[in-house]
């Protein structure tokens, strides 16, 4: 028999009553049921009941084992009656009589449970990530991340893709975070940089006549933690192709994700219809470039009801330049206990408030009621009502000001009114594409113009795009969102270097400067590039997604917290100074 196991904790049935086995694990859950020791062994694939009785010749130490201990029992395969079979349990129908056992490693006392659902800190778990991970949730979580990545493989493989591996130790690259910096022993007062994408090397896998690539590739981007995003590594199903479109893009990576996602979904509708929606657009409607469209609302423009009206704070206001008045619909919101709530979150959020009407039934018609609709009068109100599609019982509410000052809170509402009215789909995945971000942004205190997204992307019309107003120039760039996350980005790629040198000299950035910075992939450039795009997807956001929680270190193996700190391993940590002498460095102390 094999030193450790004859079977796992899920394999035995009715089938094996009679066969002496050995199974090994750990204890999950001990029941003393008067003298009669009941076990919970369990294992990566299961658990299977095991007993013991004083007739046992191991008895006197089975008593002994605790939670958590890892032991390996022999003994013979017993059927349950008739009274006591689990059908939870694959195993139900059977409980194996301990003969031997043998501890295998014992557990101190732990400091977090993992039988059960207890709550603990998650600076607990995290720290004790070990015993975090052998629970139930945990180890269904990183088995789901497990298929879902070579579900992945596959995929891309079946569609003619090849995976090829790009450096971990790079040159410094603007991706749009910091980089992590690793010094060179080789080359004293120089740095390496871990990469933030493999973006530059997968465009150069292009010019070396490798026509479609993908990888699983870790990224590394010294970022401020979120709920949704790492604070140091990810990774991502990073693809390239050449010769393609955008929308040749597109129609490659749709079955892909769409088949993951219907694979791994556990039944919620996946839908297969996925708009494109420009970065304009997107603003406006849904206050976001990463929208939920579980949550049908959509808000709109409704400025010229207010300009000269009387509300004086909207009238007002719209006479400074570039500002603007949208409405929220909500749909089934028209009451006054509603209405002051989504109030009081505008106030939660920063704003003064948000004004509102909301329409009821009088016996004899239909009345408009709040602030707003006394302000403004009947007939600006009944054309708002008309824009908007709304009818008796609903509400609308309203933001102004510059679109900038207001547009993350409205997209905030617009969410909320879509959950406490009922109206979000939540057994749904909702993808859309986001198009045509504009390859510009300016400072809004100083003016200057820098790249609002990707930098090697190419700008809609090529030269001639840049010849205008940089603030005018969208880009072949585009977003993939689901359910109010971004899963994917990516773009058609600047391939020309003339082209590189003028959308960078825009954003402040000399040729000599660019050719520093990017040598190796300008000069690439010179012999002969192909056109070519690609994107890349969040695997960590995916698994999130399927796994349906909303915190990303619950499907990380090995997460930081919030503070980018491994409490487990204990790093970040302090060098030797040995360390520091041979990479010819100082630590200069931060003062207090």
């Amino acid at each position: 028999m094999h030193a450790y196991r004859s079977h796992t904790c899920a394999d035995l049935t009715k089938a094996d009553v009679g066969q002496t086995v050995r199974l090994s694990g750990w204890v999950h859950r001990i029941r003393d049921h008067g003298g009669v020791l009941f076990i919970d062994l369990r294992d990566h694939y299961g658990i299977t009941q095991v007993l013991c009785d004083p007739d046992s010749p191991v008895f006197n130490a089975v008593e002994n084992v605790r939670s958590e201990w890892c032991i390996r029992i022999d003994g013979e395969v017993k059927a349950r009656d008739e009274s006591l079979v689990n059908p939870k349990l694959p195993t139900g129908e059977i409980e194996v009589f301990i003969r031997d056992m043998e501890v295998l490693g014992a557990a101190e006392e732990l400091p977090l449970i993992v039988f059960g659902d207890q709550e603990y800190p998650e600076e607990t778990r995290l720290r004790y990530r070990y015993l975090d991970l052998r629970r139930e949730a945990m180890q269904r979580n990183m088995t789901l991340r497990s298929d879902v990545v070579a579900s992945i493989r596959k995929r891309m493989w079946n569609s003619g893709f090849r995976e090829y591996q790009t450096p971990i130790i790079t040159a410094s690259s603007p991706e749009g975070a910091r980089d992590f910096l690793v010094p060179s022993r080789l080359h004293p007062g120089k740095f390496y940089a871990l990469p933030q994408a493999p973006q530059q090397f997968k465009q150069l896998i292009m010019v070396s006549g490798f026509d479609k690539y993908f990888q699983i590739a870790p990224c590394f981007r010294d970022e401020d933690p979120r709920a949704d995003r790492s604070p140091t590594d990810f990774y991502q199903l990073d693809m390239e192709m050449s010769f393609v479109s955008q929308q040749d893009v597109f129609d490659t990576i749709q079955p892909v994700m769409q088949g993951v996602f219907e694979e791994f979904g556990g039944g919620r509708k996946v839908d297969t219809d996925w708009p494109q929606i420009s970065y304009r657009d997107a603003a406006l409607w849904y206050g976001t470039d990463k929208p939920d469209l579980r949550n049908p609302i959509k808000m709109q423009d409704c400025t010229e009801h207010f300009r000269g009206s009387g509300f004086a704070i909207f009238a007002k206001l719209l006479e400074q330049e570039g500002t603007e008045i949208r409405a929220i619909p909500a749909p089934g919101g028209g009451s006054r206990k509603f209405c002051d709530r989504m109030n009081a979150f505008a106030q939660k959020e920063g704003l003064p408030g948000m004004g509102y009407i909301f329409w009821r039934d009088q016996g004899d018609g239909m009345e408009a009621a709040g602030p707003l609709a006394k302000n403004i009068g009947p007939e600006r109100t009944e054309a708002i009502r008309q824009q908007l599609g709304l009818e008796v019982g609903d509400a609308a509410f309203f933001l102004g000001g510059k679109p900038s000052s207001f547009e993350t809170v409205a997209g905030k509402a617009r969410v909320v009114i879509g959950d406490e009215l009922g109206l979000t789909d939540k057994d749904r995945f909702a993808f859309a594409w986001i198009v045509d971000f504009p390859m510009y942004e300016a400072d809004e205190e100083t003016g200057a113009v820098d790249f609002s997204h990707n930098p090697f992307s190419m700008p809609q019309g090529g030269m001639d795009a840049l010849q205008g107003n940089p603030l005018d120039v969208l880009g072949y760039q585009y977003d993939l969102a689901c359910n109010g996350y971004e899963l994917v980005s990516g773009a058609i790629r600047n391939h020309k270097p003339e082209i590189m040198f003028k959308a960078f000299e825009l954003a402040g950035y000399g040729e000599d400067e660019v050719r520093k910075r990017f040598g190796g992939m300008v000069n690439a450039f010179r012999f002969g590039a192909p056109p070519h795009g690609g994107c890349a997807a969040g695997i960590d956001r995916m698994v999130m997604l399927l796994a349906d929680t909303a915190n990303i270190r619950e499907v990380i193996m090995f997460p930081m917290n919030q503070r980018a700190e491994d409490l487990m391993m204990n790093a970040p940590s302090d060098p030797t100074s040995d360390q520091l002498m041979e990479l010819g460095l100082r630590v200069i102390p931060k003062e207090d």
